[in-house]
């Protein structure tokens, strides 16, 4: 039947909006806690107590 196949088309077409959005907001979400992190990495380092500064878990530095 045409309305079935149409409704079937619809709920797939929804599903990926849908997870395309919960995707953007993962990585905007992502982004963020990263940025903050360094931020106050920074601001420690500003006070002059650490030599270098811890960017991210990863274990990358980066020298002041």
């Amino acid at each position: 039947m045409p309305g079935e196949e149409a409704g079937a088309k619809l709920v797939r077409l929804l599903w990926f909006v849908g997870a395309g959005v919960i995707t953007t907001t993962s990585i905007n979400l992502w982004r963020d806690y990263e940025r903050k992190s360094a931020a106050a990495a920074v601001a420690v380092a500003a006070q002059g107590s650490i030599s270098e500064i811890p960017t991210n878990d990863l274990g990358q530095m980066v020298k002041k």
